[in-house]
């Protein structure tokens, strides 16, 4: 039997006008900027004129992944299509895509199968211009910072200790590390530069996280760039320039507005790392999807380690939200394969490689409902090649942590194949009651946050500082940024820094190798591992894969 591509479904779906889709979500008109027929920009004044409660929050996330995938945005988009057939008021709220993986190996951002948001094309390139726009403020910032040190550097900032870099929304392993300013006086000054892809930049977290205009101005006028020779920080306030990036982003603040192939109303708004960054869509997309429907379906990226844990410990403090029920996606593929199962071997039945691979899923499962005391179900993407005794063993695990295991084929039947899925997170949402906690309190030391989430939520015996990133810490500190959020970033492959480290080891310690301040967003990184904020290309890219005919159809795309 062949199978249609995800492009090849996304372009026979008949879309419904955004009028249409806006009216679903009980939008007005006069909030609505419209991108063509079949994408617009919500003006965010709605949120402050509507009268609208808030609907019940669906957080959507995943066991460790894997290169047999798991599914998270598909079933994201195809439970948000099954409440919607059931008769549910409903709306989603994703992140956008990058450019980097849309052209590199892992792909676009839009769902998959019969669960995707549409114009799938317009979602995984340029879209409403909103990366575009962050470059834009990301390298003004860059620009002015190097221009003042060539002015005659007023405010005594040492070219050594710049922290700003430029950025663009590539893969592009060639710009991690360059040398500018070289030519001559006329030039710059020379100095050791570097890119970060768009998505890792600060700006982006910034973006996600404000919520009016005023913030983010305020936001970016607290971005710190650098050091002075005295070792004082030099902030994006200070270099004047948060006024003319502002004005760059005014229009990309403003969230998204597009549908499921079901005609599901969905805000794909921002797209920050989940690694560098807290991995969420933006604070006023979701804000939005609340208001506009009884249920709201999000997801954050990478596994619930990574994304979900930003999610709760970051994104919920600073928007004070709470999730009604959370969904960790898993395939028995997946789980094999961190029971040690080559990718080649994963049709076969395995219950030996299943069983060491489950503990994965197990310690994800008893983080949501045992650290964040929050309703959990697991729904597992059936692939063809699953049997009855891998799935029975996969509920059975689960049933003894006191949670349901639901079978989703989303990705084959669309929201048809979410309506268990969805039934079971009706009944979390109006009978189990969550019991809300972060993994950490603010007022823990910058060490001791780090040290709660490498326990309780990676599994590890703790962690080890080196030198270098001690220092960092002990001035961070000193600047009174020890009472915000950490974000970690590390490997998205293993609970530990170790990618190779499958399933739910132990007895693990995690190196901490560099902390930084990204005084915008409001948060402090914490570098672990080997993180890059500049992926490079595959052997072979999927751009290679990629084309457009006469009259502008794109191919390959997925």
């Amino acid at each position: 039997m062949a199978y249609l591509s995800d492009i090849e479904i996304a372009q026979q779906c008949r879309m419904e006008p955004i009028t249409e889709i806006a009216k679903k979500a009980h939008i007005d008109e006069k909030y609505i900027e419209q991108y063509g027929k079949y994408k617009a920009k919500i003006d965010p004044s709605l949120l402050n004129d509507t009268k609208r409660e808030n609907g019940k929050l669906i957080l959507v996330t995943a066991i460790t992944p894997t290169p047999a995938g798991e599914g998270k945005t598909t079933t994201t988009i195809g439970l948000a299509d099954g409440l919607k057939r059931l008769g549910k008021d409903v709306t989603v709220a994703l992140r956008e895509p990058s450019l980097g993986p849309v052209f590199g190996v892992k792909g676009g951002a839009a769902g998959g199968g019969y669960a995707q948001v549409v114009p799938m094309e317009d979602i995984n390139l340029h879209f409403t211009g909103d990366f575009h726009a962050i470059g834009a403020a990301n390298n003004l910032l860059a620009a002015m910072l190097d221009n003042h040190i060539q002015q005659g550097n007023s405010l005594g900032i040492d070219p050594r200790k710049i922290c700003w870099k430029r950025c663009v929304d590539m893969n592009d392993r060639q710009l991690r590390y360059v040398v500018d300013g070289l030519g001559g006086k006329a030039n710059g000054v020379p100095r050791e530069d570097g890119f970060d892809i768009t998505v890792a930049s600060e700006i982006m977290a910034v973006l996600c996280l404000a919520d009016s205009i005023s913030d983010l101005k305020e936001r970016l006028s607290r971005i710190i760039v650098g050091y002075t020779y005295d070792d004082e920080p030099v902030t994006c306030g200070q270099l004047k320039a948060a006024g003319a990036m502002t004005a760059l982003l005014k229009d990309a603040i403003k969230p998204n507005l597009v549908q499921t192939l079901e005609g599901t109303p969905a805000f794909v708004h921002g797209g920050p790392f989940a690694n560098i960054a807290h991995g969420c869509n933006s604070v006023m997309a979701t804000r939005l999807a609340l208001k506009m429907g009884d249920y709201t379906v999000t997801e954050a990226g990478f596994g619930a380690d990574l994304g979900a844990e930003k999610f709760l410990d970051i994104k919920c403090r600073m928007a004070s939200l709470v999730p009604d029920a959370v969904v960790v996606v898993a395939t028995v593929r997946a789980l094999k394969m961190h029971g040690g199962l080559a990718k080649t071997e994963l049709a076969n039945e395995d219950l030996q490689a299943l069983e060491r691979g489950v503990p994965n899923l197990l310690k994800h499962v008893s983080n949501i409902k045992n650290v964040y005391g929050l309703p959990c179900v697991v729904a597992v993407n059936r692939f063809p090649t699953d049997t009855d005794a891998e799935i029975a063993f996969i509920i059975e695990k689960c049933r003894s942590l006191g949670v349901n295991t639901v079978l989703s084929t989303v990705w084959a039947e669309g929201g048809k194949g979410g309506e268990a899925l969805a039934k079971e997170v009706i009944r979390l949402c109006e009978e189990e009651k969550a019991s809300f906690r972060f993994s950490y309190e603010l007022d823990c030391t910058i060490e001791e946050k780090i040290e709660a989430v490498v326990k309780k939520i990676y599994g590890g015996d703790g962690i080890i500082v080196l030198p270098s990133a001690k220092k960092q810490i002990e001035k961070l500190t000193s600047l009174g940024f020890d009472r915000v959020p950490v974000c970690i970033a590390k490997t998205q492959y293993s609970f530990s820094d170790d990618p190779s480290k499958l399933g739910a080891p132990g007895g693990f310690k995690v190196t901490v190798k560099n902390v930084k301040v990204s005084a915008g967003a409001g948060f402090i990184v914490v570098l672990t591992g080997d993180i890059l904020t500049m992926p490079g290309l595959p052997k072979s890219p999927a751009a290679e894969r990629i084309d457009v005919d006469e009259n502008g159809r794109i191919s390959g795309l997925f």
